[in-house]
């Protein structure tokens, strides 16, 4: 009989940034009972997605195997960690185990989809632990962005594991609980067989900064101001949102969240406890009364969200609110590489308005959640783990982190999604790999990447598109003209006729020219049409539109 193994595989958030979902196994060969950590998003585009609401990890692999989950731990309450909650949780059915804050918005995200917020276990921090099978797992606090983050230290009959989650080394956070050396130095004591680490800030080589230190910056900003002040940033860092409406309540001006996830997080913060004397915040309606240069606004949508509250203030208003010229408003953000152009529209725009920008290309007014290459090379020496498994971070990121684990001298491995290892040995080795992938959240539905649907999306928004109608009667006679309508293209080509005159002409012609069988044949008219009008519009207008075309038959 085999040996029992313990395996890791990532199903999500190793090789990208976002989408986590890391699942653990122990137990004999494709009988190993499992864990899951984390179920997060990734965020479309219009480019590669265009249409798609979210992105969701490809839970296939761990759907097939949902009788040996014992248990689902979320790391901290980001998006990317535990956005897919509620859309998967009925496809695997396990309890949920989170700190109090994460399991706050996780409830949250389960009642949006009618599941019993009960689903989810509030978990303590450690050194209290949670029996999963043959798992022991204890939320261990990490600093972060986001309150009462985790790292899990994961106990199996093989040996303990600690999986970081997102985090950094900073002492005063502000809010939540600040990084403790002695506590991780403690839990690595009795022998850590592998870490397996974020990899986000690995090409970052000063050591990273507090949160406190943004404090000041932004005060002095927001004091020498005038005009009404905004400013933007993760509306999941309730420590800077805090910080934000600090320095405008110093400067005599009232308060405005603008923004569902804004409002959201802050009373999440404030009913768990975990944020205390917020200042007072006024309504958007109330705001309208009231001076400008006594105003400030704190508003969501630092990565350029279209329909977030910062868009929606550059294109004009927002809750009958207005950017005017001599306001200020601040990304207290860093933008996440691909949001580029989308935070740029924005910030052009703002220009135009002759409201001045300020972004944090000086480093003053952010700070990341996330562990730089010196803090990394701090914790591996904390830990002192076995091997190192570098995770969360695009495949450069991992591969630089496996580099610099290697140069400490310990073993390291690059295991993107779908990579199972076995953790059991000396080093880590590759058991197995696991097709995997991503779904989407398109409306209401969950469609698979490879179902073709958002691929024919994007070639209707790149070639633009022509419905055909052929009519014919019980003599397979064409009836009529073959009629064709076009969306997505420009009316009138080459030959400076409107298009559709063309392509109906041409089509005409070729289906007078036709075979009998052939109009005898559905499926070799609409080929025809097809090929005729493709063919018409590439000559006329230099494209080949996507074409759809009906047959319809008088009885």
């Amino acid at each position: 009989m085999a040996e029992d193994r313990l395996i890791y595989l990532p199903l999500g958030g190793a090789g990208e940034v976002g989408m986590n979902c890391y699942v653990y196994g122990y137990g004999r060969p494709d009988h190993e009972r499992l864990i899951v950590v984390d179920l997060g998003v990734t965020f479309p585009d219009m480019d590669s997605t265009p249409g798609v609401d979210l992105i969701l990890p490809d839970i296939e692999w761990l759907e097939a195997r949902r009788d040996r989950i014992e248990a689902i731990f979320i790391t901290h309450a980001h998006e990317d960690h535990v956005g897919a909650l509620g859309h998967l949780w009925r496809r695997l059915g396990a309890p949920v185990h989170a700190r109090a804050f994460t399991a706050h918005i996780g409830r949250l995200k389960l009642n949006e989809h009618g599941l019993a917020p009960e689903t989810i276990t509030t978990a303590s921090p450690w050194p209290e632990t949670v029996q999963a099978g043959p798992f022991r797992v204890g939320f261990l606090p990490v600093s972060h962005s986001i309150p009462e983050s985790s790292a899990l230290v994961i106990d199996t009959p093989a040996g303990r594991v600690m999986h970081t989650g997102d985090f950094k080394l900073d002492e005063t956070p502000l809010v939540g609980e600040p990084f403790s050396g002695a506590l991780w130095a403690e839990v690595a004591r009795p022998g850590v067989r592998a870490l397996v680490c974020d990899s986000t800030n690995v090409f970052s080589r000063n050591p990273g900064r507090s949160e406190a230190s943004v404090g000041p910056e932004i005060e002095r900003l927001v004091a020498g101001a005038t005009g009404m002040v905004a400013a933007t940033t993760f509306a999941s860092n309730i420590a800077r949102v805090r910080t934000l409406a600090e320095a405008g309540h110093r400067a005599g001006r009232s308060v405005v969240l603008l923004g569902r996830a804004m409002r959201r997080m802050v009373e999440a913060g404030i009913t768990t406890g975990v944020l205390t004397d917020f200042p007072k915040v006024i309504s958007a309606q109330e705001a309208q009364d009231m001076p400008r240069e006594n105003l400030m606004l704190l508003t969501t949508g630092s990565q350029g969200e279209r329909r977030a509250a910062t868009a929606q203030l550059s294109r004009g208003k927002y809750l009958g609110l207005r950017m005017h010229e001599g306001d200020t408003f601040l990304f207290s953000s860093k933008t996440i590489p691909g949001n580029e152009r989308s935070v740029l529209r924005i910030v052009n725009a703002f220009s135009e308005m002759g409201v001045d920008v300020v972004d944090d290309g000086s480093d003053r007014y952010h700070v990341s959640g996330h562990a730089n290459r010196p803090d990394l090379q701090t914790v591996h020496g904390l830990i002192d783990p076995a091997m190192v498994v570098p995770m969360h971070g695009e495949h450069r990121m991992l591969r630089e982190h496996a580099r610099l684990a290697q140069e400490g001298g310990r073993a390291a491995i690059i295991a993107p999604n779908g990579t199972m290892l076995d953790l059991g040995g000396d080093r880590p080795v590759v058991a197995d790999y696991v097709e995997t992938g991503r779904s989407y959240l398109d409306g209401k539905l969950q469609v698979g990447a490879l179902d073709g649907i958002v691929r024919d999306r994007i070639r209707m928004a790149l070639n633009g598109h022509v419905t055909v109608a052929v009519i014919l009667d019980e003599g397979d006679d064409l009836v009529g003209d073959p009629w064709c309508e076009v969306m997505g293209l420009a009316e009138t080509g080459a030959s400076a006729a409107p298009l559709v005159d063309v392509l109906e002409h041409d089509l005409g012609q070729a289906l007078g020219r036709a075979k009998a069988g052939t109009l005898a044949d559905d499926g070799a008219i609409e080929d025809l049409a097809r090929r005729v009008v493709r063919k018409s519009a590439m000559d006329e207008i230099g494209k080949k539109p996507e074409v759809t075309v009906v047959v319809s038959r008088l009885a």
